[in-house]
């Protein structure tokens, strides 16, 4: 569903040519989840980035399902971005001026499904907000906000959902509701989930971890394992 082949990103700086990303070669399959991890810094929400096709890489390619999205215009990655992909974000972007409904429904509508409305209704019931359906994003606590989210994520039925810290904004309690609201929809679904974090729990619920550091893919090193003194 998704792969790339020696990806590589570098921004030029005032003290030179900075290598955000170096070699990166990966490939996730169709309804896996995966978290990219690593320091901040690191390099993972650029990869993020690179992936969805709201950045374009200096070198190597991106393939998202059939598309090479490397080979492609803005238009064009748009128009894969609108029919593959969803995102849910730390900081919620849901539009102020559009209820909980309107935002869940906008990806739908956009698409051109007559059902948007329905959909969003159902989605919305089954993310706990069925009766907040009117409310805008400042009515609605950080948690709430981020449920809708998730549930506008859905609402489009895209075969790819990215997430940039989805539980970065929220405590420890509401976070957790949030987790368990994305992977019981992922599996409902059958989306395949790409998620940046440094929430070990949201990290932990996925089928595996891309460990990101100083812009390449490492591999993590070992929890050491403790003897215990009646072994020696």
């Amino acid at each position: 569903m998704i792969k790339t082949k020696e990806l590589g990103k570098t921004v030029s700086t005032s003290e030179g040519d900075l290598t955000i990303l170096k070699g990166i070669d990966l490939e996730i399959k169709k309804s896996e989840s995966v978290a990219i991890v690593g320091a901040s810094g690191s390099g993972k929400t650029t990869l993020l980035s690179l992936l969805a096709g709201l950045d374009t890489p200096t070198t190597g390619q991106i393939f998202l399902g059939d598309h090479e999205i490397t080979s492609l215009d803005e238009e064009e990655r748009a128009n894969v971005r609108s029919a593959l992909v969803g995102f849910v974000f730390q900081s919620f972007q849901l539009l102020a001026s559009l209820s909980a409904i309107e935002n869940v429904m906008l990806p739908s509508e956009l698409s051109g499904d007559s059902g948007a409305e329905a959909k969003a209704r159902d989605l919305l019931e089954r993310v706990g907000l069925g009766h907040r359906i009117n409310h805008y994003p400042r009515q609605l606590s950080g948690g709430e906000q981020q449920r809708v989210a998730i549930a506008r994520a859905f609402a489009s039925s895209v075969d790819i959902l990215f997430a940039d810290e989805p539980t970065g904004n929220l405590d420890t309690t509401t976070g957790q509701h949030v987790i368990d609201l994305i992977f019981e929809l992922n599996k409902e679904f059958g989306t395949t989930l790409v998620l940046v974090t440094h929430d070990q729990r949201l990290a932990d619920r996925c089928d595996r971890a891309i460990h990101i550091a100083t812009g390449e893919i490492v591999v993590p090193d070992p929890v050491p394992q403790v003897i215990s003194s009646s072994a020696v």
